[in-house]
């Protein structure tokens, strides 16, 4: 039996790997401990470098740093999901003069850095061109440009990997290929990568921390301009750490949903009995019963 990128592991490469896990998780607790105890040492933790927090401005500051952070995501995350179910449409186009262009996007935005996009954007649409773009404007479409790159792929890979026989058994019934791509394919390719596609939404969300360059007032630039005032005692640590939680949360809400969609898939595949791959007669049955 054999993992599709090495072979699986014997005893004793099984017992090596718990030693290396062992000794690798006692350095990195060790690396926390260190942390901590300079925190300690240098007075990180004592009240008087975390009374900011109780200050009913601050705490609106960052309630609206949150918001828009959130505003953002949404956003960039829907419109990622349409940028990106669009350009998949179109590389899996059998017309050239479609999947050619669609290629051609799809790989140019997934080459260019996040982060020269949101310049672009902000800083060159803007003198260059004339066009009078906002920070959370540029934040967004640079966010939707990139990701949706990256989602476009991944539809595309999801419906590439269904089996062939779904999409034969499915001519063999009449189907035009527009309604074997949405009544066939697309649902099971959905299904199957949901776990992926919220993936790169967590992606999306940590992102949207780069629009502190380009001075949209999210979380990060909230958490800067906290850190820098003197009056407070300059707690750029204290808001550092507090910031990060925030995103640590969020994240984990995600990664959360993204095991519980994983789990229900699994479910329903095992409660649904596949069909032969090489059992045309099979795979008609099932996609006569699955399509109105």
């Amino acid at each position: 039996m054999t993992a599709v990128l090495y072979d699986a592991p014997g005893p004793k490469a099984r017992q090596r790997n718990r030693l290396f896990a062992v000794v690798g998780t006692a350095l990195l607790v060790a690396l926390v401990g260190f942390v901590v105890y300079r925190f300690v040492g240098t007075g990180q933790f004592e009240a008087r470098m975390w009374e900011w927090i109780l200050y009913t401005n601050i705490q609106l500051l960052l309630l609206d740093g949150l918001l828009n952070t959130l505003r953002a995501f949404a956003l960039a995350a829907v419109l990622s999901l349409v940028f990106g179910a669009v350009f998949a449409a179109g590389r899996l186009s059998d017309h050239r003069w479609i999947s050619r262009p669609a290629t051609t996007v799809v790989e140019f935005f997934r080459a260019v850095p996040l982060l020269i996009l949101i310049f672009i954007l902000y800083f060159g649409v803007s003198r260059g061109i004339g066009i009078d773009i906002t920070a959370f404007s540029a934040l967004v479409l640079g966010l939707m440009l990139y990701n949706g790159s990256v989602l476009a792929e991944i539809f595309r890979a999801g419906v590439v990997s269904l089996p062939r026989g779904q999409r034969e058994a499915a001519f063999a019934l009449g189907m035009r290929k527009t309604q074997v791509m949405t009544n066939v394919l697309l649902p099971q390719a959905l299904r199957l990568m949901l776990p992926t596609i919220i993936s790169q939404l967590v992606v999306v969300l940590k992102d949207t921390a780069l629009g502190f360059l380009i001075l949209y007032p999210e979380l990060l630039y909230q958490a800067r301009f906290l850190g820098s005032q003197g009056q407070l005692g300059s707690p750029i640590l204290q808001v550092a750490l507090v910031v990060a939680v925030i995103y640590i949360t969020m994240c984990l809400l995600l990664a959360q949903l993204a095991n519980y969609l994983e789990r229900r898939t699994r479910r329903t595949r095992r409660a649904d009995p596949a069909a032969p791959a090489d059992d045309t007669a099979g795979e008609i049955e099932q996609i006569r019963a699955a399509t109105p």
